[in-house]
């Protein structure tokens, strides 16, 4: 892999830092309630919500819920394809794994499928964030309330030592990505 610039090495010795400070909390009670709250962001509850949400607006004929939930489960789908291709190209240890490991958190080109060698993109990140974005898209009176809880989803990886914050960031730019192709495509097959 080429040679980090410096503003890529900041970001590593930030994200070092962050795992540092927060390894010796991992098992803390708060983090540990936590997990509860970091994992709504993995898929199975993902798409439970969004099914959820298709099924509700069905049943009450309202178009607008449904196509809500249906936008939210194409945004998903999407940002966990491509976080999923991220993952199978680039390996990089949990910050939970680095103690143990002896390796280091920088992002490497690699293979693994190792849940603690994919460490980045953040698919919880990128999963809540799509689905945020695609529910506020939908109902934008409800835009703050949605993100906030992708946020809060998203956050929680850190403390928990399951992610860095450049992996958090990361998963969350591909989520609102993906959630922005999804709102483009529909735009151009319902306009």
């Amino acid at each position: 892999m080429p040679k980090p610039s410096d503003a890529a090495r900041a970001l590593l010795r930030a994200d070092r830092k962050a795992a540092k400070a927060a390894l010796p909390h991992e098992h803390s009670l708060p983090v540990r309630l936590l997990e509860h709250v970091a994992d709504l962001g993995d898929q199975p509850p993902m798409w439970i919500l969004c099914g959820s949400v298709i099924a509700i607006g069905l049943i009450a004929g309202d178009r607008r819920l449904a196509r809500a939930g249906l936008s939210m489960l194409a945004a998903h789908t999407l940002a966990t394809l491509v976080k999923d291709a991220v993952k199978k190209r680039v390996d990089r240890t949990r910050p939970r794994s680095l103690s143990r490991s002896g390796k280091d958190a920088r992002p490497r080109r690699g293979d693994k499928e190792a849940k603690e060698e994919t460490s980045f993109p953040s698919g919880h990140s990128a999963g809540a964030a799509s689905v945020a974005r695609a529910f506020a898209r939908s109902y934008p009176e409800h835009a703050v309330p949605a993100l906030a809880a992708a946020s809060v989803i998203a956050l929680a990886q850190i403390p928990r030592c399951a992610h860095y914050p450049t992996d958090v960031g990361a998963g969350i730019a591909i989520g609102l990505a993906a959630e922005k192709a999804v709102d483009l495509a529909e735009k151009l097959v319902l306009d």
